[in-house]
């Protein structure tokens, strides 16, 4: 069993995060206490988060008035227990094309593309604006057991 807290992401983090796995995001600014939502993601090979959203979401209301945020990633049932959680200050990035290829990759990742109702939902997505929000982290915990 293990549970230690560093300020970046090692290589077996990386590979963990690479799964298709939901992650649950949580925002400093809003309810008490934080009501986190799933979320996909993707962890970058600089050690930072990223997912994408509508430019107008709640999520996005919530960081404008304060950029800290967490994303907690839990194995699913039936695997070994394994967490990672990642908190830190987040940047909103309004680059479309950035946001929408992010959209993009992450459909692949999460979705079977050649179901021609998936292709449909992505192609709304990708219809929509959509911004980055990217969680550098201050402070990774992670347990194993």
């Amino acid at each position: 069993m293990s549970d230690e807290t560093l300020t970046t992401l090692t290589d077996d983090d990386r590979d963990f995060l690479r799964r298709p796995l939901h992650g649950f995001f949580s925002t400093a600014s809003g309810p008490v206490p934080p009501q986190p939502r799933p979320v996909w993601f993707e962890a970058t090979a600089d050690g930072t988060i990223q997912l994408f959203t509508a430019p107008d979401s709640l999520k996005v209301r919530r960081l404008a008035e304060d950029p800290r945020s967490s994303l907690v990633v839990a194995a699913p049932a039936g695997e070994r227990e394994r967490w990672i959680s990642v908190s830190g200050s987040t940047t909103v990035e309004q680059g479309l094309d950035a946001a929408h290829n992010l959209a993009a990759r992450l459909a692949a990742r999460y979705w079977d593309l050649d179901d021609p109702a998936r292709a449909a939902d992505l192609a709304e997505i990708l219809a929509d604006d959509q911004v980055r929000v990217v969680l550098h982290p201050e402070q990774i915990r992670r347990f194993t057991f």
